[in-house]
C-alpha cells in the first residue's frame, strides 16, 4: 500500500493463484479493496467480462487501462459500476509460473493517468520492478513447499552472465566482458531464466540470488 501511495494511487491489489489440480485452484489476496467493492471483485461472472482480468489471466505484458478499455471490449458497464468505488484508471500485470503457479498485481485511482509519455513509462517500470520482489515473496509465503522447484544446476557461464546482469549490464555488455557474443550472452541469461523457472532476467537475478547461486 506505500508504494502504491507513493506513486499516487489508491488501490492495490496482488493475488497469488495456486492450480492444485484442473478443476481446484486456491486463490489468496492481499488488497487494500473497499469492503463494499469485495464482493462485486470475487463475483466469476464478471471477471470473465472483465477485460483486465482476461488480459492478466494469460498475459504478461502490463496493461494501462481506462474506460476507453472498457468501452472497447464492450464492458462498459462494469467500469460505470467500479468507478463508483474509485476504480477509474489503473495498471495491472500478471506473471506465469510452471505447475500452476501464478500471481498478478494492479493499481488503480480515481484520477486519471499521467499524460506525459516518461512518466507513464516510469509508472509501469516500478510496478514491473516491484512486482518481481512481490511475488517472490508470496510463492514463499503461500505455494506449498511440495510445489517449489529443486535447486536448478546452472552453468558457470550462467552465473556469470546472471552475476553481471545484477551490476546492471546489458547482454551487449555482458558478452563483451566474457568474451563472448551477445547472442550467446542472451541465450546464457535465456537457459537460466527456463532453469530458474522464471520469465525475466530481473526475476532471475532475484531469485538466483535467494538460492544463494551468485553473491
Amino acid at each position: 500500500m506505500r508504494f502504491a501511495n507513493e506513486l499516487e494511487f489508491d488501490y492495490v491489489s496482488a493475488m497469488t493463484v495456486v492450480d492444485h489440480s484442473l478443476t481446484h485452484s486456491e486463490f489468496i489476496s492481499v488488497d487494500n479493496m473497499p469492503q463494499a467493492f469485495v464482493d462485486v471483485s470475487r463475483d466469476h461472472s464478471v471477471a470473465r467480462r472483465d477485460p483486465v482480468m482476461q488480459h492478466c489471466k494469460t498475459g504478461t505484458l502490463p496493461i494501462v487501462w481506462d474506460q476507453a478499455t472498457y468501452v472497447a471490449r464492450g464492458s462498459a458497464d462494469l467500469w460505470e459500476e467500479q468507478a463508483e468505488f474509485g476504480y477509474r484508471n489503473g495498471i495491472a500485470m500478471a506473471m506465469h509460473f510452471p505447475e500452476g503457479r501464478h500471481f498478478m498485481i494492479g493499481i488503480d485511482r480515481r484520477a486519471g493517468l499521467p499524460k506525459q509519455r516518461e512518466a507513464l513509462t516510469r509508472i509501469v517500470a516500478d510496478l514491473q520492478l516491484f512486482a518481481v520482489h512481490a511475488q517472490d515473496a508470496a510463492q514463499r509465503l503461500f505455494v506449498p513447499a511440495a510445489m517449489r522447484a529443486e535447486q536448478p544446476n546452472l552453468t558457470r557461464r550462467e552465473l556469470e552472465a546472471l552475476s553481471w546482469t545484477m551490476e546492471g549490464k546489458t547482454a551487449w555488455e555482458v558478452g563483451a566482458i566474457l568474451g563472448i557474443s551477445e547472442r550467446t550472452a542472451v541465450l546464457h541469461i535465456q537457459n537460466a531464466m527456463h532453469k530458474l523457472g522464471t520469465h525475466n532476467k530481473h526475476q532471475a537475478v532475484l531469485k538466483a540470488l535467494r538460492l544463494g547461486l551468485i553473491h
